[in-house]
């Protein structure tokens, strides 16, 4: 009832259009059950064989005009319901699929470390779409064929007490069958879901990585890979509609032999008189009349059961905490000097600790290297400057104030991340530069594209600034990604960058241009920087040596170097090679 109840609640905008179609519902299944009466009468005047006089053909022609007018109603009444409903239906789809990437865009990293891509994309896309037939227009269907059904219930009631009786027996029935496979079909449908998000996330991974899936030939690997969850999604939905397919009949079959008892019946008392032949070809045609609305509902019921299905994943990704928050007086401060000091700070992942009582200070425009072996937790450190996780204890100060006092955005807005793997967007090359600052002018996007060497390889390409990269800038080498993400960083002006093994990847002529645009990002700057390859670091102000989540030495390059420690070892394995 709760899911029910925060479905609804996004309805709640749109409730005067939403009461509308319910109207207009109303009003349709008013004017089916009408009809029959109309054509009881229309029966009953040609059966008691009128006189083909004045009179007569007067009554017949207005009965007849009658019903002409029944159905342009109910044309009428049956456009408003269907545009309506459609409208609050998307309206509420729109509002849903927007909370949901807006949540998901609030979310911390640790989500998106523990989630699949497919799974996410497959909760914003599949498990809203079939939540849009059902929310709105399931609902109206639902009143609509209900009503239809009490209505042409009442009305045979009126016709004939003791037939409907009769006919009602059966009802029992067909109760019990809806209510064992409503369950059924509700469980299968997660089930559904849930192999849906399996093959998005095959699909997405392998694509993403399709190079890598080439290299290695695994082609069919990949394929047998994705054909076993695709066979289990077949599996999910077959099992699904099996269920589906055999409620109708089910119900079908009841209520064809509660219409063949009451056409014996009927007919018996249509024998003794009891009933006139009018009254029963009417009560039939009622019967006929709520026979599809009577099947609608099954039907309605099953959408509704696969929707609460998919609402439930869309909800509890919605309830999923936002760790990242914002203190109530979400300071935001005139300028940042650029000083950040950790202290006493200690992280973990699920238990598992990560940094253990970091203290370390870092004055404004100063460059800081931190290095160590792979899991040391030189990223994870970095990653507390903006925010993308917070510690479990201790803080991280910026100008001597705590970030959790600062307000997210601003905060962000005040530092620059240029890491290892290169991400760019779809789109022009101009737009990704644009990305560090939405309003920044041609002129200072060609300025921070100049400043990063980029500018002489992006007006070689035949659009210059108006190439279109690919997904993940496809189209471009490693280091001219890498020179556009220093542009973008450049452009954003940012007073604290964070370098995350920014040059690992490039060849030496690629690197060289690259940490020349490195270069001038730092001046001024507060930087960290992460670096494995250690030639890269030694000019920095300050080093600092990680090793399992620990601050072991720190210094500048020569005192390091004299201490005879790790880093001395790390740099002279680093020479021998």
């Amino acid at each position: 009832m709760n899911l029910l109840k925060r479905l609804y609640s996004y309805v709640g905008p749109y409730k005067k259009r939403f009461i509308f179609a319910i109207m207009s519902m109303v009003i349709h299944a008013a004017l089916t059950v009408f009809f029959v009466r109309v054509f009881q009468e229309l029966l009953e005047t040609i059966i008691a064989d009128i006189s083909a006089d004045e009179g007569g053909i007067f009554i017949l022609s207005m009965i007849a005009l009658g019903m002409i007018a029944l159905y342009f109603v109910k044309g009428l009444v049956y456009y408003a319901q269907k545009y309506l409903s459609k409208y609050v239906s998307h309206k509420v789809m729109r509002d849903i699929r927007n909370d949901l990437y807006s949540h998901l865009q609030k979310l911390p990293l640790s989500f998106y470390n523990k989630s699949k891509t497919g799974e996410i994309l497959s909760r914003l896309t599949n498990d809203v779409k079939v939540l849009e037939g059902a929310i709105v227009d399931s609902s109206v269907n639902l009143v609509y064929n209900s009503l239809t059904v009490i209505g042409g219930f009442i009305y045979l009631f009126y016709l004939n007490f003791r037939l409907t009786l009769f006919l009602i027996v059966v009802l029992p029935l067909i109760a019990f069958i809806v209510v064992k496979f409503n369950k059924k079909i509700r469980n299968k449908s997660k089930e559904v879901q849930v192999k849906i998000a399996d093959v998005s996330d095959v699909i997405q991974e392998t694509l993403s990585a399709i190079r890598v899936v080439k290299s290695f030939g695994r082609e069919d690997y990949e394929y047998e890979r994705f054909q076993e969850e695709n066979q289990a999604n077949f599996r999910a939905v077959v099992k699904k509609s099996q269920y589906k397919a055999a409620l109708s009949p089910m119900v079908e079959f009841s209520a064809a032999l509660g219409f063949t008892a009451v056409l014996w019946f009927g007919g018996l008392e249509v024998m003794n008189g009891t009933m006139g032949a009018a009254e029963l070809i009417a009560f039939f045609t009622m019967i006929i009349t709520i026979g599809s609305p009577l099947q609608s509902v099954t039907k309605v019921n099953a959408t509704i059961q696969s929707a609460m299905a998919a609402a439930e994943r869309i909800f509890e990704t919605l309830d999923y905490e936002v760790e990242i928050k914002t203190k109530d007086n979400n300071t935001v401060l005139d300028k940042i000097d650029g000083e950040v000091e950790f202290k006493n700070l200690y992280f973990a992942y699920d238990e598992e600790t990560v940094l253990n009582n970091i203290n370390l200070k870092v004055e404004p425009g100063k460059s800081v290297a931190l290095v160590g072996p792979s899991g040391a937790g030189k990223s994870t450190l970095v990653d507390m400057i903006p925010r993308f996780y917070d510690p479990i204890q201790g803080e991280v100060s910026i100008d001597g104030h705590d970030i959790r006092d600062l307000d997210v955005d601003f905060l962000r807005s005040k530092i620059g991340v240029v890491p290892q793997e290169t991400i760019l967007f779809s789109g022009t090359i101009r737009d990704n530069i644009r990305y560090g600052d939405l309003d920044a002018s041609e002129d200072e996007i060609i300025a921070a594209a100049k400043a990063s060497n980029s500018h002489d390889f992006i007006i070689d390409f035949t659009d210059g600034y108006d190439t279109y990269l690919g997904e993940r800038g496809i189209g471009l080498s490693g280091g001219q990604k890498q020179r556009i993400a220093i542009a973008r960083a450049l452009l954003k002006d940012p007073a604290i960058l964070i370098f995350d093994e920014a040059t690992s990847s490039l060849d030496t002529e690629s690197e060289k241009l690259v940490q020349d645009a490195l270069n001038r990002l730092k001046e001024n700057r507060t930087t960290f920087i992460i670096a494995h390859r250690l030639s890269t670091v030694i000019n920095s102000d300050k080093i600092v040596v990680l090793e399992d989540g620990n601050i072991i030495e720190q210094g500048d390059h020569s005192q390091l170097i004299d201490r005879e420690g790790l880093y001395h070892k790390l740099y002279q394995h680093q020479l021998a090679q």
